[in-house]
């Protein structure tokens, strides 16, 4: 990343977590990652767009920490389309409550991207204009890229609507182990 960039990274993350102390900050190889609490986060993300220039927002994702708390986390990231400064924007979400609020109001790029991660990973956006399943039937009680989800899938009760046997996945040639393991160990194609 070339210098001015990097500098105006800086910039922005300093005039953010000088408005909001409760925001903490990371720098490694050249990003900058803001944390930031989900009661902040709506409010600390349209002064970013408002102030500091981050006018796109380009992703949004989500992670599963299993064995963890707080077990997930959103993690966004914005641009400044005329200069191409990134922001991660990481922020925690406890299982006990999935709840992070919608940054359709500041983006409306948020729209379908919060969609995906409240279908496939269970986090609800509160105040999300049309809060429904964008991959996965309606119907379907199961958010399937979180770590605790069988590879195999799982056997639904909606007959006639979908699958409702397990994926034949399992010990598949494109099976990874699941654990806490090395790549090299997790990958397929070290079986033999």
């Amino acid at each position: 990343m070339s210098a001015d960039l990097t500098a105006l990274q800086n910039a922005a993350a300093d005039k953010i977590c000088a408005r909001y102390p409760q925001i903490t900050r990371k720098e490694f190889r050249g990003d900058t990652t803001l944390t930031i609490p989900a009661d902040i986060l709506t409010e600390a993300m349209r002064y970013a767009k408002d102030s500091c220039g981050f006018d796109m927002l380009l992703c949004v994702s989500s992670v599963d920490n299993l064995g963890q708390e707080p077990r997930y986390e959103v993690n966004y990231t914005i641009t400044q389309a005329e200069t191409g400064a990134n922001m991660l924007v990481r922020v925690p979400v406890s299982e006990s409550n999935l709840a992070v609020p919608s940054l359709v109001p500041v983006w409306r790029s948020a729209n379908w991207l919060e969609r995906e991660q409240y279908d496939l990973m269970g986090i609800e956006f509160t105040g999300h204009p049309d809060l429904r399943r964008i991959m996965m039937w309606d119907g379907y009680p199961y958010h399937p890229l979180r770590k605790d989800f069988p590879v195999a899938g799982k056997e639904t009760e909606l007959p006639g609507v979908a699958f409702t046997e397990k994926a034949p996945t399992a010990g598949g040639p494109f099976t990874t182990r699941p654990g806490v393991m090395t790549a090299g160990e997790r990958e397929p194609r070290s079986r033999g």
